[in-house]
């Protein structure tokens, strides 16, 4: 009988056809999510109940893997892992992989596309020009820019090095990792990067960037309390997971000019609807920091070899990690 693998993540092979062809030559039996849409729980669990395998997007996987009794491997298109219940997953004997290299570079160019676009005020200009205005906005450069990372994981460092070719006064550096060896070999070549505590860096930054996954102890850890500490001039950008900023929190914050502005592509239900929209001072984009052809078709490919590495009872080449 052959593998059901199930496409939970949409869209898929929207640019190339690989990642299907390789489950086609090996066998698999391949089920799609039709629906055009991130799937719901229950959805989910419906229709991949009776899958081996399933490639996923950030659909909560919660209900699939507490149903199933044939679910073996879950591929993750992506690198956050918020939406996989590791618990259950151990506890089923599930094998969980991942595609943190792709996803890296597509999410670091987004980001600093976003710090360009607020702190340039292009989005408003466009809205602006095509309403008959012409105000001209004056902006603020990168290269003029303190500008803090938090997160200096695979994508905030990435984000650094782009950065620096910008040559900005600073970079200020908040990880939970001890990162003073490595910072010392980065400042041989690159603008001052510092490690500092997370009060100094949101009250000196000019823009916060935040590269953070999402856990418990990162959920709502930028609220009313952390934006009101940051500078009235600055902005803050997220690029990595919905549920890092309290949403409420950062609408009242920009309603009452307490910060200059936002970008956000991440939000705590997507597609977003929710009052953010109605405000001017925040840039909202679809999630679409991996929505890079590349690296799309990239980490579409890596998940769907490791799920062909597992059928064929080979190693897993990305595994996630389990704590």
């Amino acid at each position: 009988m052959k593998p059901k693998i199930f496409i939970s993540t949409f869209p898929f092979c929207r640019t190339d056809d690989t990642p299907r062809r390789l489950l086609a030559e090996a066998g698999c039996e391949i089920i799609e999510n039709t629906k055009g849409r991130k799937l719901k729980p229950a959805e989910l669990a419906l229709l991949a109940k009776d899958c081996k395998g399933v490639v996923a997007g950030t659909e909560d996987l919660r209900d699939l893997v507490r149903e199933s009794g044939t679910l073996k491997i879950i591929a993750r298109v992506g690198v956050g892992l918020d939406n996989v219940p590791f618990d259950l997953c151990r506890e089923k004997n599930i094998k969980v992989a991942y595609t943190p290299n792709a996803v890296t570079p597509a999410v670091a160019e987004l980001t600093i596309g976003l710090m360009l676009n607020i702190t340039r005020q292009v989005s408003m200009a466009d809205r602006e020009i095509r309403m008959g205005g012409w105000s001209r906005p004056y902006g603020q450069r990168l290269g003029a820019s303190t500008i803090g990372i938090i997160g200096f994981g695979r994508i905030g460092k990435s984000v650094a090095k782009l950065l620096a070719s910008f040559q900005p006064k600073k970079i200020l550096i908040h990880d939970k990792i001890d990162l003073q060896a490595t910072l010392a070999e980065w400042n041989k070549d690159r603008p001052s990067i510092q490690q500092v505590d997370l009060p100094q860096l949101l009250r000196e930054s000019d823009i916060v960037s935040l590269h953070l996954p999402r856990t418990s102890s990162t959920l709502n850890f930028i609220s009313r309390a952390e934006l009101s500490s940051m500078k009235k001039s600055a902005y803050l950008v997220n690029t990595a997971r919905g549920g890092i900023v309290n949403e409420q929190d950062l609408l009242h914050c920009l309603n009452d000019a307490i910060i200059a502005g936002a970008a956000v592509d991440v939000f705590e239900e997507e597609p977003y609807t929710g009052p953010l929209i109605r405000n001017s001072r925040v840039l909202l984009t679809q999630h679409m920091g991996s929505c890079a052809e590349d690296s799309r078709a990239d980490m579409e490919r890596e998940a769907c070899e490791d799920i062909v590495r597992f059928l064929q009872d080979k190693p897993i080449k990305s595994e996630a990690p389990w704590e």
